[in-house]
């Protein structure tokens, strides 16, 4: 248990893109000098969290003198908006680090309505609009050419997820189960809606066949009972709205 071949002097960090390589040796500060069989990689292992980027860790001990770090980053999947603050989060909710110039490149939609309490520290995430973002976001994935075209996300109401799809400012209403389908049978009517309602301020697809559709207050409602195409116009549950079936 003396013998100096056994006192750690190398740790290697790997599996790491994000949080950087001397983030993680900061946080292990302490270890290099212990024995290698005697040191609590539990411990050790626990201390790592501390940057939110890291989903999971594995130390492992390797001879001669050397721990092995394999770090497994957070997948940033949308970006919380509080106001003017900006926050990347992961499917599963959890806020990694407030979004700024570094992070340009992430591709992400914007999420409205998680953050219970703007302003404050730490950021608090709303349970249960969390997870209707999280079951939202894994659906998209699921579809990578629709995920690519959503542009902001709305969750406020944790019963009626809201979206806006690039280069179109019409929001569309999903509810709560059955994204993708829905969106997707939007995309499908898309361009013939927006032919015959050009003013289109939402789309409501929670309904099956039957498709309403909102109008601006400030616009001028089409005449009484007019279809959009189809069959026949349904009853409006919201000023202004009309529907397709």
């Amino acid at each position: 248990m003396e013998a100096s071949w056994l006192s750690v002097r190398h740790i290697r960090v790997h599996g790491n893109q994000r949080v950087h390589t001397g983030e993680v040796l900061a946080l292990l500060d302490g270890l290099s000098g212990q024995n290698l069989l005697a040191a609590d990689l539990g411990r050790w292992r626990e201390r790592i969290f501390a940057s939110a980027w890291v989903a999971d860790a594995t130390l492992r001990r390797r001879l001669p003198a050397t721990i092995d770090v394999e770090v497994r980053e957070r997948v940033p999947m949308g970006i919380a908006r509080s106001g003017t603050d900006l926050f990347l989060m992961d499917a599963a909710g959890t806020v990694i680090d407030e979004y700024g110039p570094r992070y340009a490149d992430c591709d992400l939609p914007i999420i409205d309505g998680l953050i219970t309490r703007p302003g404050s520290l730490p950021v608090t995430i709303d349970r249960e609009r969390g997870r209707l973002a999280s079951r939202l976001l894994a659906e998209l994935r699921t579809r990578p050419s629709l995920a690519r075209r959503v542009s902001q996300i709305d969750v406020s109401n944790p019963h009626d997820a809201r979206v806006i799809l690039d280069d179109d400012p019409a929001v569309v209403r999903l509810g709560e189960t059955q994204f993708a389908e829905r969106l997707e049978s939007y995309v499908g009517l898309q361009a013939a809606l927006r032919e015959q309602v050009p003013e289109m301020d939402y789309v409501d697809v929670r309904f099956g066949e039957r498709v309403y559709v909102g109008l601006p207050r400030t616009s001028a409602a089409p005449p009484a009972g007019a279809p959009l195409g189809g069959r026949g116009a349904a009853p409006s549950r919201e000023p202004g709205a009309r529907a397709q079936r």
